[in-house]
């Protein structure tokens, strides 16, 4: 079977796995640690080798092959690098998101190169590594692709510094399987055998995880978290229970290479390693290469957005009409152009978008600036708006339609083709701007809290339709002096609910590192939380006849109970709650 051509460059993932300290002591021992390595082995003090990382997405990796259609029965693991970012935590969940992203021919008979590339976040929102794997796909030569660019890694003339000798069991690939490689040439003799070799082999990634415990244990012995990069070829297979041998040379500060020797044979088992060690890096948000969209970016909490994003390194699209505070008059460039402006002073890059967001084709149009001006859009802020406010009886079907028109059908707009540009590329960040008015109510502003509270629903639907592409939607509710707030607020609280305060929050949602989709956050003058729609557990009044409004009236109390509320993340998790009240 071909390789799938079709598959390069599309999205696959995101691949979630939970994982406890247990999952860490199990690869630590599958790799050949012990009681010389206590911390690594045992949960008090407990520290995570850094090569775990590829094989706790072992899964995902097998990802690669499926999607390509590789043939199986003739893949080896060609080479590996990982690029850490952040120290491993012992527990918690990742979530790995990648791409094939290139195949290579090395010819007729001579096998093909198939390497996929992923990034690997935790639970905790911070981005734990980047992982270039290598398939040497032994039976898929000669397609007519291009040659596999050559790399060379110089070794020094000397002795190593270091050589550690390790001898892995005869059962080691028992024991390292069970970390996630169930591949069966590492158990299962008759299939080893139809593949070309004698018995089972080892796991390329076993060893490579003796020779990480090396590499740790002699240049930055006791702190793995300060493990920067790794990579390795994997140039002969190993059988277990063969003594091996790591040998590492010091080639300048914080930079090693190694190989591991078969120290029977003398064969290089794992050649061309390159290790990287240092302090963990300051761990900044930062947003480079990635293209925001925001609207109402002229002035007030729109401008603070694009100002702060900027200086984080992205590219930004600062969307405004210019129109009043209530939405009438021609507009005006020159809010958007200000803000330009200042973002270029700051050394960053912008661009000016007039158009009005009401307006379908003008939410086409702000998309299409930053497609046109930086090639994609990776972030969108729907921050537009315009306040219209009367008591209920007196607002006209104007000032009603004029408000929705701005809040809730301009975040469609812009949001709808922006969202076509992230599935594609299988990343993107959405936020929506809700209100407490939306919320919780407030007085002469059905219109306004009509709007905010739509953009919630519009948020609980798409946070669902854009899971499997890595686009996370979430909402903000400041409490922000703007030009809407500023003659209906006290002068002394205008001054301290500027929008800085609300922007961090906002920014985080954007970033990479956000772990949560669907949420609402109230934001303002430093403090910071969670809002939710919270369903009670009720009560089942009968199900085996109509219940009356007397019966209603009686069990109010069951009803209307909150204790033991709970959220639902779609609409079948709620049915589905209402089906096992009857079932029990």
């Amino acid at each position: 079977m071909a390789l799938d051509m079709d598959a390069l460059g599309k999205p696959i993932g995101p691949v979630s796995r939970d994982y406890g300290w247990r999952d860490v002591i199990l690869y630590a021992l599958g790799v050949g640690a012990g009681f010389s390595e206590l911390d690594y082995c045992y949960e008090k003090n407990l520290k995570v080798i850094p090569s775990f990382s590829i094989a706790s997405i072992i899964e995902f990796v097998s990802q690669y092959a499926v999607k390509s259609h590789v043939d199986l029965s003739g893949i080896l693991h060609g080479e590996q690098e990982l690029i850490f970012h952040n120290p491993i935590p012992t527990e918690g969940a990742f979530t790995t998101s990648g791409k094939l992203r290139d195949y290579y021919d090395k010819g007729e008979n001579k096998g093909a190169l198939v390497v996929g590339e992923s990034e690997t976040y935790h639970s905790n929102g911070k981005k734990l590594f980047t992982s270039v794997l290598t398939i040497f796909a032994r039976k898929d030569g000669g397609f007519g692709g291009p040659a596999a660019p050559k790399r060379e890694v110089e070794f020094p003339d000397r002795e190593p510094d270091f050589i550690v000798r390790e001898t892995p069991a005869a059962n080691q690939p028992l024991l390292y399987r069970l970390s996630g490689d169930l591949f069966p040439l590492h158990a299962d003799p008759e299939f080893a055998s139809r593949a070309g070799f004698e018995k089972p082999i080892m796991h390329g990634l076993c060893t490579h995880g003796y020779a990480c415990r090396a590499l740790v244990g002699n240049l930055i012995p006791g702190e793995p978290e300060k493990a920067r990069r790794m990579f390795c070829r994997f140039s002969k297979p190993l059988y277990p229970g063969v003594p091996i041998e790591v040998l590492i040379w010091k080639t300048e500060e914080g930079k090693a290479v190694w190989r591991v020797i078969n120290a029977e044979t003398g064969e290089t088992t794992i050649d061309m390693g390159e290790f990287e060690y240092g302090d963990v890096p300051e761990d900044k948000i930062r947003f480079d290469g990635r293209v925001a969209v925001i609207t109402g970016a002229g002035a007030g909490l729109g401008r603070v957005y694009a100002l702060e994003l900027a200086k984080r390194g992205a590219k930004v699209v600062v969307n405004d009409l210019g129109g009043a505070r209530d939405g009438s008059g021609g507009g005006s460039s020159s809010p958007a152009d200000q803000v330009v402006s200042e973002i270029k002073a700051l050394g960053g890059e912008a661009v000016a978008s007039y158009d009005n967001v009401a307006d379908p084709q003008g939410g086409e149009n702000v998309v299409k600036t930053a497609l046109d001006a930086f090639g994609t859009v990776d972030i969108v802020i729907n921050n537009a708006g315009i306040l219209r406010d009367k008591s209920f009886l007196k607002m006209e079907p104007e000032n009603w339609n004029a408000v929705l028109n701005v809040h809730l059908n301009g975040a469609y707009n812009v949001t709808r083709p922006a969202f076509a540009v992230m599935k594609e590329k299988g990343y993107g960040r959405i936020v929506m701007t809700t209100s407490a008015a939306g919320l919780y109510g407030n007085f002469g502003q059905t219109n306004y809290s009509a709007a905010k509270m739509a953009l919630v629903g519009f948020m609980n639907t798409l946070k669902i339709e854009g899971k499997k592409y890595n686009i996370k939607v979430n909402t903000i509710a400041p409490l922000a002096a703007s030009r809407l707030t500023e003659d209906i607020m006290p002068p002394d609280l205008f001054q301290k609910m500027k929008p800085e305060f609300v922007a961090p929050m906002t920014l985080y949602l954007c970033s990479e590192q956000c772990p949560v989709s669907g949420n609402i956050y109230n934001a303002g003058m430093g403090f910071y939380n969670r809002a939710a729609i919270v369903t009670g557990p009720g009560t089942v009044i009968s199900a085996k006849k109509f219940p009356t409004a007397e019966d209603i009236r009686d069990n109010l109390p069951k009803i209307s109970n909150m204790e033991g509320g709970k959220e639902f993340f779609e609409l079948n998790a709620q049915v589905g709650d209402i089906f096992a009240a009857f079932s029990k």
